[in-house]
């Protein structure tokens, strides 16, 4: 089956700098600062091939606004996994659906030693004024800010326990702190909320709650007073990861007799509050607010995780017969605590992916406006092939989209003393799968239309998610 935005899922080699890249259109004048993005690059190790989308490699990018211009530096993260690929010619950590068949001991000394996975190539942070590499393990991976060289892992400077994390924290900006939970594996497996304050690498603990079977959770939500973790039924036995000798993500089930639990944290008291809803699943959340006794929870949803299998490789890039499966809806949550129930709507029938908001003004508050990747919903065969601007009051949508071209993550980036939501510039990397690179798309958040690209010479492999910083 041919795929043309397979290209999208090939491994990149090239290492570059490139000071002024060729530009088309004008740069808003104030637009300053960085777009760090992380993802997979790499593939495959020697003859051996990594088998979905999650497992590759990360490569670090940055695209740099100065005086109307970009420039433009990409290097891989010298996690020790990289390094033990690069040097050993085979691949030496379990990733998310890819296992080195290490033997029980192996894989236990893995596992419940501080050696888990140091691939991080989800997200980007930056805690205590080092810029980190994020992965869902609990691993910090340290680059430097202007070069993207790997300085190494960076450690808080506590003893919280946990296996599992998120490479998606929250931050609030009236409290300034983050907030971020961990899940542990034991004989009573839990999980730990924290907040850290900024400036801080010492977490501290809000909140336990227990988990008779972990579920898979690749995000959370947030209120002003709550931390809202939604466990879908997709669990699992924590010795399984251990014996079972499957990658990390074959040992989890799904289980929709379940249902799907809104566990809500109370950021003050630490109190737990139950909600369940029919199963579904998603890996991301959009925001989350309070009003009038209710909660509103926003996330990407799916009916199960056959998501997650439609992300192996082969199936992405043809060579399996397997159909993709289509993007998420827009889907709310209200939870009345009045009368304790919780109902669901979908805001607007337009499929949607890694979902960005105006985070700084919006995250926990009612809110108009959300970004994401789209896809023509008609077409399930089809990978991202547009930006979609949802105007959540009036259940409406504005459409990117150019012949071959296939979009990530749209970053919003707000104009100095902004005062409406979507006053700034949305930027997304665009593969170009005719012309075979990739560019850097700027689009007015307003109108949704183009005011300038940025080309680089090769393509990007699809990543994930990033972040700008005016460095």
């Amino acid at each position: 089956m041919n795929r043309k935005f397979s290209l999208g899922f090939s491994t990149l080699d090239k290492e570059i700098t490139i000071n002024e890249l060729p530009l088309h259109g004008t740069l808003p004048h104030w637009l300053s600062g960085t777009l760090f993005r992380n993802g997979p690059a790499k593939f495959e190790v020697s003859e051996k091939k990594l088998s979905h989308w999650f497992d590759g490699f990360s490569m670090l990018h940055a695209f740099s606004f100065v005086n109307g211009k970009v420039s433009y530096t990409n290097k891989f993260l010298e996690s020790k996994a990289y390094k033990y690929a690069q040097e050993k010619e085979e691949i030496g950590y379990s990733e998310f659906a890819t296992d080195p068949c290490r033997s029980i001991f192996k894989r236990f000394a893995q596992m419940f030693s501080s050696k888990p996975t140091d691939n991080a190539n989800v997200n980007i942070s930056r805690i205590a004024n080092e810029f980190v590499a994020l992965t869902e393990t609990p691993l910090l991976i340290e680059f430097d800010s202007k070069t993207l060289q790997t300085v190494g892992v960076s450690k808080y400077d506590d003893k919280l326990k946990g296996f599992i994390t998120t490479a998606h924290p929250h931050y609030d900006f009236e409290k300034k702190e983050g907030i971020n939970y961990l899940t542990h594996f034991s004989a009573q497996s839990s999980y730990n909320v924290y907040r850290l304050p900024r400036g801080s690498k010492k977490r501290e603990t809000v909140g336990i709650i227990p988990a008779k079977e972990p579920a898979y959770m690749h995000s959370f939500g947030m209120t002003q007073n709550y931390v809202i973790l939604v466990e879908y039924p997709f669990v699992v036995n924590p010795l399984n990861l251990l014996f079972s000798g499957k990658p990390f993500i074959e040992n989890f089930q799904w289980k929709p007799d379940n249902g799907t639990n809104f566990l809500l944290l109370d950021r003050r008291t630490g109190q737990l509050y139950k909600y369940t809803a029919k199963a579904f699943f998603a890996f991301h959340h959009i925001n989350a607010f309070e009003e009038n006794d209710k909660v509103f929870v926003d996330l990407v949803a799916y009916p199960n995780t056959d998501i997650i299998q439609s992300l192996y490789l082969d199936i992405l890039r043809g060579d399996s017969n397997k159909n993709l499966v289509s993007l998420g809806e827009f889907r709310r949550y209200k939870i009345d605590f009045l009368d304790s129930s919780i109902k669901s709507e979908i805001i607007l029938d337009e499929p949607i992916e890694l979902p960005r908001i105006n985070y700084e003004l919006s995250n926990t508050k009612n809110y108009h406006f959300v970004y994401g990747i789209g896809s023509d919903k008609n077409n399930s065969n089809n990978f991202s092939d547009r930006l979609v601007k949802i105007d959540i009051q009036n259940k409406s949508s504005k459409i990117w989209k150019e012949a071959d071209c296939y979009p990530g993550e749209p970053v919003f980036i707000p104009s100095p003393h902004a005062t409406q939501e979507d006053e700034g510039v949305i930027v997304s990397v665009v593969l170009d799968t005719k012309k075979e690179n990739s560019f850097l798309l700027i689009l007015d958040a307003a109108s949704f239309l183009e005011i300038a690209r940025a080309e680089v010479p090769h393509h990007i492999p699809f990543g994930f998610h990033g972040q700008f910083y005016k460095v």
